[in-house]
């Protein structure tokens, strides 16, 4: 029987925490050792387990997401391991995971995953939702898909899944896309894959990108504090197809003039940007001053590739956001 080599990462999260005497829970206190020794796997499967951080998921950052990638790519120097398994809190896990795909280009799996309630918690979901991603990071199937999240039995490509529920134990979606595949009784099923991978290497640090939400009556006043703190690029979350009020339009063109690079995404579930209407603070209106269309990325993710691809020294158009 041939052993599958599994590098488990711990970042902390719900997944990893333990209650405090005042009946909260503390993220990352558990270590992964103690994580992993309560997963009954497979006797085909050895685990090494990596303990990189023990935070929160809010304390996650750019740094921090490269440390991880770090460590990611040291586990992958050993040509015998199958896969990679991330534990992380589920409050940015979308973020972490998109940042990890665009960032790798190892073919083996890397699987990121985390729980809504806590180890001890009644019907929690730590140690299905561990070993579940234990299985998919041993599977073949999940070769050259890259990033993967997987959370209660599906699995979810890292560029669309978001976070959709605060407690629920179905706490992750892809809307419109739906997810790539399954784990049923141990067994790991794919019905789709990606058409695309990117990656990009980050020469420079990752600059600061700010995501600003648009709404009735918004002005230019977090645009300017952006330009101001010295953020390279701005996010603008839009409505509809990527509309903005008027009131936000001049510090839009003040920003692209000072050579800020600016993408419009939409707050809607689904769908694309597209300039479809003519009118002040319209996406037609924003492209001609500049402003890049995101098409369908939601902000958390379009803010993660922005940033990544100006540190990658690349000159940003619209032609990033077409996958």
């Amino acid at each position: 029987m041939s052993m599958e080599k599994i590098s488990l990462i711990t970042t902390g999260g719900t997944i990893a925490s333990k209650e405090t005497t005042n009946g909260m829970l503390a993220s990352g206190a558990l270590s992964g050792q103690e994580l992993a020794s309560t997963c009954e796997l497979p006797n085909d499967i050895e685990l090494k387990v990596v303990d990189l951080f023990q935070i929160s998921s809010m304390s996650m950052s750019f740094g921090k997401m490269e440390q991880l990638n770090l460590a990611i790519q040291k586990e992958l120097e050993d040509p015998e391991v199958t896969g990679i398994v991330v534990t992380h809190g589920t409050d940015t896990l979308e973020e972490t995971a998109y940042f990890l795909d665009i960032t790798n280009k190892d073919q083996r799996p890397i699987v990121v995953t985390g729980s809504q309630r806590s180890p001890k918690e009644v019907g929690t979901d730590v140690y299905s939702n561990l070993r579940n991603s234990i299985l998919c990071a041993a599977s073949d199937l999940l070769k050259d898909v890259g990033v993967v999240v997987v959370f209660n039995e599906r699995i979810y490509s890292a560029k669309y899944v978001k976070k959709v529920h605060a407690s629920n134990l179905q706490g992750f979606e892809s809307f419109g896309y739906g997810y790539l595949g399954i784990i049923d009784n141990d067994v790991v099923s794919i019905y789709q894959k990606p058409l695309h991978r990117e990656y990009y290497e980050t020469h420079n640090r990752i600059p600061r990108v700010d995501i600003i939400k648009c709404h009735t009556g918004a002005d230019g006043i977090f645009i300017e504090s952006a330009v101001k703190i010295g953020a390279k690029g701005i996010v603008l979350e839009g409505v509809g197809r990527g509309q903005v009020t008027p009131e936000m339009v001049q510090s839009i063109q003040d920003a692209i003039d000072q050579g800020i690079t600016i993408v419009m995404t939409t707050s809607a579930e689904e769908g694309k940007v597209y300039p479809a209407y003519d009118y002040e603070g319209s996406a037609f209106d924003l492209k001609q001053r500049g402003v890049i269309l995101g098409a369908d990325y939601d902000s958390k993710k379009a803010r993660i590739k922005l940033a990544v691809v100006l540190a990658s020294e690349n000159a940003v158009d619209e032609t990033f956001f077409k996958y």
